[in-house]
């Protein structure tokens, strides 16, 4: 399954194909098959996997620090930890695994959609507890905030794909911490 979820992170959903998989899991396609019954769902399954260990310590982090500020900060850093890391592909799997897909591919960039979806309001939330704690202002736009912060977060996976190093993804998420 790491095998599977490294492949869909590095190429996305619709570069790989079943030829591709079973190259790399080692498998026969009717093994592969009777395992997953589809692409589809393996995808689902590595998408699964990726939320549960890479891409983990990003929302996990909202949960951290003493108010929103550095709980988003956390966020933000954690990202960059996560999509830096040495031995990963680059970028998010949950961002970037399925963007321009043809119609047959839908349900699984509707998927990728719902869970971003939760990542942001994961956000909102954690803006919200601000109010109520006062560590965020009760006149701020949060829904704008929660959009900017969720680009931000979005913008570090495209730039750490396009080879941006952690220093360079660092100093993004500084410059946005400035902007609170």
């Amino acid at each position: 399954m790491e095998k599977a979820m490294r492949l869909f992170w590095s190429r996305g959903y619709d570069a790989i194909s079943m030829s591709d998989l079973r190259a790399e899991l080692g498998v026969t396609q009717a093994s592969l098959y009777a395992a997953f019954g589809s692409k589809e769902q393996l995808f689902l399954e590595a998408v699964e996997l990726y939320r549960q260990t890479a891409g983990f310590s990003t929302t996990a982090a909202l949960t951290t620090g003493a108010n929103a500020r550095e709980a988003i900060g956390a966020m933000l850093h954690a990202a960059v930890g996560a999509f830096s890391a040495p031995d990963a592909p680059g970028g998010c799997l949950l961002i970037l695994g399925a963007t321009n897909c043809p119609v047959e591919s839908k349900t699984v960039q509707d998927h990728l959609l719902s869970i971003r979806r939760q990542i942001s309001q994961s956000i909102l939330d954690r803006l919200k507890l601000g109010q109520r704690d006062g560590d965020v202002p009760t006149t701020a736009p949060v829904a704008a905030l929660t959009t900017y912060f969720s680009t931000v977060l979005h913008g570090l996976a495209l730039q750490s794909r396009d080879g941006a190093s952690r220093k360079t993804l660092t100093h993004v998420v500084e410059i946005a911490m400035a902007a609170w």
